[in-house]
């Protein structure tokens, strides 16, 4: 167990390398604030011993050999031994133990400047790199994962994992130095007492062992239920109008309470593993301070080791300078555990190969709008539907085509491959007599402008939401875009007209103001391929002829394709496509599939008798 976490974890060490300055310094800081700090036991055994020898106590008698201090305080001793006044060498023993504690509080705040503030580092480094990540993954992938999940990893987990980058390497440096100086000094002091008060460690050490394994199971089954925890408030949170309308509150507060009550009950057994590790660590410590004082003591009363009260007093001070370092084990273990918890879920992810890549070698192409479907077959991964069979379609630079079908029969698919949303399962796509999958990512979709049939808008002005696509503000063609898409007059009288902010997904528009200024955002870019899927479902129809009427003005020079279930009998179409179940079942110009009186000419007919109802 210990070996997969530190196998987790490994993926670390990119930022430790990085970030390899302040680690270090951090770790000479430690170092140092322990140094300072395990001298004042010392110091105190000096004057001690100084107090007893100078007013000749009862019971005292004087080493058989002079204790052996550290390089610093036998030069503190030294520069002491010459003065006279017993009161001025306590106080000038007394200022040395502050002003050791000092120097110590001192390096202390240093090693929290490195080493915790190298761990927020870390912390910005990972959430880039995975919010990068997960820009880089498929749509396949977004459909097979929740959101809430997702967002739990870069934000929960990240959390953890910061805890182990900050304070655990923090706490674990520091245990390692205080627990190196205190028995380096021990063992020199007195061999035999060492070993008896350091005795509990082997019992601590394989307490440690097993209970962190239990640790790591816990963590883990917390982070997988506060995912499901998070994935049901977020569905709950985007989907309220949709509770609130089939009056669903109390159903779904139950769900919540449900997923709620198997986190609490996930975190309430890990609380009572630890609620019993942390005051076990704290006994065996105290076990070791009273084996100190009895041993001590006897070996004091019967005169043997050499040990006197300053020794005691020592070994003390040496114990309870342990206390925290080794009762924080417990807690730097659980930190360590959690976070290789974490990590494991965020490697998942991070390892996670995206299906659709870039060619390994790409040049920017120029696109012109020739496009050619040569025995395409297409079948979505997650649900095995076979969504395209067969289909084969040539379009030329400027032509406009329209695909017609009912639901189901493919026709958003046609625009995802172009945009190598997914790839084709069989045959392939050219785009001016190249393989769509040589062109790179980035530069086949600057040049396609794409009106997706689920209009997204961003918790943004309207201003923001029209120019998402360009790089540089420019009022000028958003105000044109949003002219072009019929949208201007109201948003003329939004209260902060362009500057209005929108909610999250344009919560506070009309479903045909959200589509006329998601058609907007993909007129601004002003590309030589425009894909329009079912755009127009939720406007009227004077306003979506109004928006036709503008886009024959707009399309003139550019290959266009408009995905309908609608027929728009005033825009001049050069081909119009039917489907049914992904295959192409008629093509022709309209007059040309109204004189064929097929499956277009029923469906225009019945349009017809509908719009007419309508009117009336």
């Amino acid at each position: 167990m210990q070996i997969l976490c530190l196998k987790q974890l490994a993926a670390l060490n990119k930022y430790f390398w990085k970030y390899r300055l302040r680690l270090g310094i951090g770790i000479v800081f430690i170092f140092l604030s322990n140094y300072f700090n395990v001298l004042s036991p010392q110091v105190t055994g000096f004057v001690i011993e100084f107090v007893q020898k100078s007013l000749n106590l009862p019971g005292y008698k004087s080493p058989e050999k002079a204790p052996e201090y550290d390089f610093l305080v036998q030069q503190f001793i030294e520069r002491v031994d010459g003065i006279d006044s017993f009161s001025k060498v306590v106080a000038i023993c007394g200022v040395t133990i502050l002003l050791l504690a000092l120097i110590r509080g001192f390096f202390l705040f240093l090693m929290r400047q490195t080493i915790i503030v190298m761990s927020r580092h870390i912390e910005y480094d990972q959430k880039n790199e995975i919010y990068d990540h997960y820009q880089k993954l498929d749509t396949a992938f977004y459909k097979q994962n929740s959101t809430g999940d997702l967002m739990n990893r870069i934000t929960e987990d990240v959390s953890r994992i910061r805890m182990f980058t900050g304070p655990a390497i923090m706490y674990l440096a520091n245990l390692i130095a205080i627990i190196s100086l205190c028995v380096f000094f021990m063992w020199k002091r007195d061999h035999t007492l060492t070993m008896y008060v350091l005795a509990p460690l082997p019992i601590l050490a394989i307490a440690i062992y097993y209970i962190n394994n239990t640790i790591n199971k816990k963590s883990e089954k917390i982070q997988e239920a506060l995912s499901d925890l998070t994935t049901n408030a977020q569905e709950s949170y985007s989907g309220i109008r949709v509770i609130k309308s089939f009056v669903q509150e109390k159903a779904m507060l139950g769900f919540f309470t449900k997923n709620s009550e198997t986190y609490k009950k996930n975190a309430l057994g890990l609380a009572k593993v630890e609620a019993i590790y942390f005051p076990s660590i704290t006994l065996l410590i105290g076990i070791s301070t009273l084996l100190t004082i009895m041993i001590g003591g006897l070996y004091y009363i019967n005169g043997g080791h050499n040990i006197g009260i300053n020794t005691i007093v020592e070994f003390v001070m040496y114990i309870n300078m342990l206390t925290f370092p080794v009762s924080a084990i417990g807690l730097t273990a659980s930190m360590i555990q959690r976070a290789a918890a974490s990590q494991k879920r965020i490697n998942e992810f991070l390892k996670t190969e995206p299906t659709i890549k870039n060619p390994e070698a790409t040049t920017a192409i120029k696109l012109e709008g020739n496009i050619f479907f040569e025995n395409v077959s297409f079948t979505y991964p997650h649900t095995g539907i076979k969504a395209l069979q067969n289909f084969n379609l040539t379009i030329k630079k400027g032509e406009k085509i329209a695909i017609i079908g009912k639901t189901g029969s493919g026709k958003s698919t046609v625009g995802q491959l172009l945009l190598r949303m997914y790839d084709v399962t069989d045959g392939k796509i050219m785009l001016d007599g190249k393989d769509v999958k040589q062109f790179g990512l980035t530069n086949l979709r600057e040049q396609i402008s794409y009106v997706p049939q689920d209009v997204f808008l961003f918790s943004e002005t309207v201003k923001n939401n029209i120019g998402f696509g360009l790089d540089a503000d420019n009022s000028k063609n958003v105000e044109r875009a949003a002219t072009q898409a019929s949208v201007e007059k109201e948003i003329a009288g939004f209260s902060n007209k362009y500057e209005t902010m929108v909610g999250e997904r344009g919560v506070t528009l009309s479903g045909g103001q959200k589509q006329r200024i998601s058609i907007a955002r993909a007129l601004i870019k002003s590309p030589n391929l425009v894909i329009f899927d079912d755009c127009l479902s939720a406007v009227d129809a004077r306003t979506e002829n109004e928006i036709i009427g503008n886009l024959n003005q707009y399309l003139n020079d550019k290959t266009a394709i408009i995905i309908t279930h609608r027929i728009f009998s005033l825009f001049n179409f050069d081909n119009i496509i039917v489907l049914d179940d992904g295959k192409i079942i008629e093509q022709g110009t309209h007059i040309e599939l109204m004189n064929k009186k097929g499956h277009y000419a029923k469906l225009y007919t019945r349009q017809q008798e509908q719009d007419f109802k309508n009117e009336k």
